[in-house]
């Protein structure tokens, strides 16, 4: 069972910022930048390219209203998203807020925000939040 199996049964807390029945959004706690969201399917399958097809394609279609969320939340160009999977065996995609392509950069140090930071970004990003 991975990290993300036990956030998802409710096993560990987490940051919600959305939830269906298929997928479960909530904050990075080790994020590159402040308001990096991770998407993670219910489902627990390693690889990104061995999701379902369904699931594949509804996990955009879920991320979208997080991505804009995220644009209208903090200063940034756009929000940027990235694959990445080799940290935990579960796959997810990374929304983040990015101005250049170093914001991107996994190799970067990782920040280590308070729980009560965690709680004020997830509040920002809660506030601009509109499911279509």
């Amino acid at each position: 069972m991975t990290v993300f199996t036990k956030i998802i049964k409710g096993e560990i807390p987490c940051h919600k910022i959305a939830e269906n029945e298929k997928f479960i959004a909530f904050l990075d706690i080790e994020p590159l930048v402040t308001g990096h969201v991770l998407v993670v399917p219910k489902i627990e399958v390693d690889k990104i390219f061995d999701v379902p097809d369904d699931y594949l394609a509804d996990m955009l279609v879920f991320a979208k209203p997080i991505a804009h969320a995220i644009e209208k939340a903090f200063t940034c160009k756009r929000c940027g998203i990235s694959v990445i999977g080799l940290e935990v065996p579960h796959a997810h995609m990374h929304l983040i807020p990015i101005n250049s392509p170093d914001d991107l950069n996994f190799t970067r140090p990782k920040r280590h925000p308070s729980m009560d930071d965690l709680k004020m970004v997830q509040q920002k990003v809660l506030a601009h939040i509109q499911v279509t």
